[in-house]
């Protein structure tokens, strides 16, 4: 589908400031949102919500349908006499530009042990209606989660293949064992993704009401640590024992000269299309029931993938296999309706993914820093447009745009300086308005071009697994952004 012209910023919520050690759901959020409402922005683009394992990348997730509970704000569980005023300042931490992770972890997971007691203890009529109707709505993910997150934390969430066999391997007698043991732990997981949801929603609401539209991310592969693949295992390239046999990753690129090996065991898109796509059914519609639109990461996966034997130890050594394609979106666009997809299509891209993306009018994405080369007819070039796209100055996975700048070769500057008729001063508004003034139908920034800040406050660095997910801002960095300049971009190129 199309979008409308407008403009809008990436953060996650992870970045917000806060006195808990990781952003949250709560009033910080809020006065993100009041932000973009003053600069007529109109997107607010997330990276996946799903629960972070390791190395807290928002990519490797013990779920694709559950949230990350450690956004649950607690001083919005103050609010519902959940907690208490003394009981949260007793793990407030000093504001910093970077996620306390394990601080912040192990607070939250004292207060919200606390909450949940409580939550049971006291619960409302009202509250059971919509806790029931919540468990009843959300059945086809998660009884599993709850069952193999109180498994796994009682197992430091070691892989779940490295469980006793009878519980990896999901035998009936071994899984009503477990319910039993872990009774409580169950309905403590029950209670966070329950007001994970309340939280999210309630802050979504907060957003659309004031005209700005939420676009979440899905991940194309799900990480082999995850409730979705011990539940599901006949879906994946995994044996008997769990064990993975094919995983995925991209071939050498732009960002890595051995290419990435992510180890997220395949699909067997047969196995899934016998089965009417059901499972990839379900997770869109969840995840257009908590946001907007959804950018789909590795669209090209769709089209092809690149498969690596689990035993290599780089992604050099692959091939690539055709996927699913349109009998997955045509099943999709049958059970879900319009689909406000936005296809990430970077990367090794060939006439099978871009007729893929333009089949179904998605758009696809634009990146500035890519534009630079001595080719006029690069495609990230603003001039080679089309309309249906999506222009951002860099992603996540890029440096800041001055970060980018400072480090790349004399050559390219120059061109950057020539394109932009400038003295490279200021390369992220230079990015910003080149984006903006472009025929793309929406304009997305990182938070961090707006802020004008340098490559140390970069959020991730692909192929690393140190450091990264990290990115917080201060209140203060929120208030001196220059909101007027901002603004006059948006009307002065209609994407108010």
């Amino acid at each position: 589908m199309r979008f409308p012209r407008s403009s809008g910023t990436l953060v996650h919520p992870t970045s917000f400031p806060g006195k808990y050690g990781i952003g949250d759901f709560g009033s910080e959020a809020r006065a993100f949102i009041d932000f973009l409402e003053a600069t007529k922005q109109t997107i607010w683009q997330i990276l996946p919500l799903t629960p972070t394992g390791y190395g807290n990348s928002p990519y490797a997730s013990y779920s694709a349908f559950a949230g990350n509970t450690y956004l649950i704000a607690p001083d919005i569980l103050v609010e519902k006499n959940l907690l208490t005023k003394k009981e949260v300042s007793e793990t407030e931490l000093p504001s910093k530009v970077e996620v306390e992770y394990e601080k912040a972890f192990q607070n939250k997971d004292q207060l919200f042990k606390l909450a949940s007691e409580r939550f049971y203890s006291n619960l409302s009529t009202e509250d059971e209606k919509e806790f029931k109707l919540f468990k009843k709505q959300n059945k086809f993910w998660l009884d599993d989660y709850a069952l193999f997150m109180a498994c796994g934390l009682d197992k430091g969430m070691q892989p779940w293949n490295t469980w006793e066999k009878s519980l990896a391997q999901r035998e009936p007698g071994a899984l009503r064992n477990a319910k039993k043991k872990y009774k409580k732990e169950i309905a403590h997981q029950y209670w966070l993704q329950f007001e994970f949801s309340n939280q999210w929603i309630a802050l979504k609401k907060y957003a659309n009401e004031k005209g700005i539209r939420v676009i979440g991310d899905i991940p194309i592969f799900v990480d082999h640590n995850s409730a979705d693949v011990w539940a599901n295992p006949q879906y994946f390239e995994v044996d008997k024992k769990g064990n993975r046999k094919l995983v995925a990753g991209v071939p050498p690129d732009y960002f890595s000269k051995t290419g990435q090996l992510w180890g997220n065991p395949l699909y067997k898109w047969k196995v899934l299309e016998d089965d009417g796509f059901s499972w990839w059914v379900e997770r869109f519609k969840h995840m257009f029931s908590i946001c907007d639109a959804i950018r789909v990461d590795h669209f090209r996966g769709f089209d092809a993938y690149w498969e690596i034997k689990a035993s290599e130890k780089t992604a050099e050594n692959g091939r690539w296999v055709k996927g699913p394609g349109e009998k997955l979106f045509d099943t999709i666009l049958e059970k879900c309706g319009e689909l406000p997809i936005l296809a990430e299509d970077l990367g090794f891209v060939t006439e099978g993914v871009e007729k893929l993306r333009d089949k179904y009018n998605f758009p696809g994405m634009k990146i500035i820093q890519f534009a630079f080369d001595s080719d006029s007819t690069n495609s990230f070039l603003p001039h080679n447009y089309p309309q249906n796209c999506v222009v951002y100055s860099g992603t996540h996975d890029n440096d800041t745009s001055i970060g980018w700048y400072n480090s790349a070769p004399e050559a390219e500057k120059h061109r950057v300086r020539v394109y932009t008729r400038s003295n490279g001063s200021e390369p992220n508004w230079e990015f910003i308005r080149l984006g903006m003034y472009s025929v793309a139908d929406q304009a997305i920034f990182p938070l961090q071009d707006y802020m004008g800040l340098n490559e140390s406050h970069r959020s991730n660095i692909p192929g690393t697994s140190d450091g990264n997910w990290t990115w917080r801002y201060t209140k203060e960095m929120l208030l001196e952004v220059d909101n007027d300049r901002i603004l006059d971009l948006v009307i002065n190129t209609n994407r108010k």
